[in-house]
């Protein structure tokens, strides 16, 4: 097991996210971490406005950086200290399926004042997170700050002079500064999701300033804590290059088209760029959101003397235990065609608004979505009969998208889609992974209300 000192970074160059002066997981008696899910407070807005009660690990928002070595297992206790109960999925982990953490699927939901033991070796280097994972109250503890970040390192991680970590969240809040607890409210289950105007970035109210030595090379790891914003964040007087997305290593880094990436909740990008070379320069991030004008999320300025020059950035190995290609003629055929229930229906006391393949269940069905044998080819046909836009989040699985005019497929992995309204995205992925996995949408509003299905592997 790798020692405390070693999974939370110490020594490591992290900015934007300082683990010393945030909360740490204690260790327990077995040398395993100590995450305690409790309320807490943070300060979102400036003073005079009181602190914002919230939800935390640790009494962080994020949660404490987790970060290890590839093969290096991790060994975390989950402590509910919430009136309700909880959980910790791994959202981007092919983690084994007793460990994946949604309650009622893979395992039994952390009831208060109980814990849980998650024990896993992530076979994979990246950027992942954590969450909690029980419907319906998974949407209400996430919105109101249970979540945190996990760094899986390379071998030999590129260089860079700053490692920086942005997790990018958005808040509801009331003129006192406290969170509008209006989870269950249909125009958000049923539309776009709840979308919050405060957007910050490790808590701090965007925009957040960075000054550097002209020349300076970054790595930007990028998480969106959302839940629900569908964002494109834009790249203005630098060139990124797209290293890793949804913490898989891309086939070769690239730049983002239009220098713009699409984020969804739960989306992450792993990049690298150079800040310009003369003094005083400025380079900025920015969130261009439907319906809203634009703002900085993060901004760069040069300043001092500039660093030597260095060697073009490169890419990423490729991970060796994802598949080189997928024999898709071979492949198992499902699909998932998402509507808006005609008329709200309700199981107990929940309502649901939407249906997958014409059926509305709460949580997830008793029967899965499709089964197929370890090692089967999957093509996943995602069809989109709704005026929104869905993001799918499927467990357990790197998955290829395809194109939509050909049989190839795009040059990285994902865990998540964007589907757009009216459209059809097709997926592949090799099911070599055994159990049961949820397929959900990612916005976590209507995860409760229909679009929570699974499939199994066996």
């Amino acid at each position: 097991m790798i020692s405390r000192r070693r999974l939370l970074g110490s020594g490591l160059a992290i900015s934007l996210f300082d683990c010393s002066a945030r909360g740490e997981p204690a260790a327990g008696q077995d040398g395993s971490l100590i995450l305690e899910a409790a309320p807490g407070s943070l300060r979102l807005l400036p003073e005079p406005a009181a602190p914002t009660p919230v939800l935390a690990f640790n009494g962080a928002v994020p949660g404490p950086l987790l970060r290890c070595k590839k093969g290096e297992e991790l060994k975390i206790r989950l402590v509910n200290g919430l009136e309700q109960p909880t959980s910790l999925s791994w959202p981007g982990v092919r983690i084994v399926n007793g460990m994946d953490g949604v309650g009622g699927l893979t395992q039994k939901p952390v009831a208060p004042g109980e814990s849980f033991d998650y024990r896993f070796t992530p076979p994979d280097s990246g950027l992942f997170g954590y969450r909690p994972a029980v419907l319906p109250f998974a949407g209400e503890q996430f919105g109101r700050g249970l979540y945190g970040a996990l760094i899986v390192d390379e071998p030999d991680p590129p260089k860079a002079d700053r490692d920086m970590l942005a997790v990018i969240a958005d808040w509801r809040l009331d003129d006192k500064g406290a969170i509008i607890a209006d989870f269950d409210a249909k125009e958000d289950a049923a539309g776009r999701g709840r979308v919050g105007s405060l957007v910050t970035l490790n808590s701090t109210a965007v925009p957040v300033a960075e000054t550097m030595p002209p020349g300076s090379r970054v790595r930007l790891r990028l998480l969106s804590a959302v839940n629900a914003r569908i964002m494109s964040i834009a790249f203005e007087g630098l060139k990124p290059l797209i290293l890793a997305v949804d913490g898989q290593p891309a086939d070769s880094a690239f730049e983002p088209v239009r220098q713009t990436i699409p984020v969804g909740p739960g989306a992450r990008f792993d990049m690298m760029f150079d800040l310009p070379e003369e003094a005083a320069a400025q380079a900025r991030l920015i969130l261009r959101g439907d319906n809203e004008p634009d703002r900085v999320l993060l901004s760069f300025r040069t300043e001092g003397e500039a660093r030597k020059s260095l060697p073009a950035i490169g890419s990423l190995p490729v991970n060796p235990s994802l598949p080189a290609e997928i024999r898709l003629q071979n492949a198992k055929r499902a699909e998932l065609v998402i509507e808006p229930a005609k008329q709200a229906s309700a199981e107990g006391t929940q309502p649901l608004y939407w249906t997958i393949n014409g059926v509305a269940a709460a949580a997830f069905s008793a029967k899965p979505l499709f089964s197929v044998k370890r090692g089967s080819p999957v093509t996943l046909a995602i069809v989109n009969r709704s005026a929104f836009i869905q993001d799918i989040h499927v467990h357990g699985h790197s998955m290829r998208l395809l194109h939509d005019l050909d049989d190839g497929w795009e040059p990285y992995w994902r865990d998540s889609v964007l589907v757009p309204a009216g459209k059809t995205k097709h997926l592949a992925f090799i099911a070599d992974n055994p159990g049961k996995w949820a397929i959900e949408s990612a916005i976590a509003e209507r995860q409760a209300t229909g679009l929570s299905a699974w499939f199994l592997v066996t």
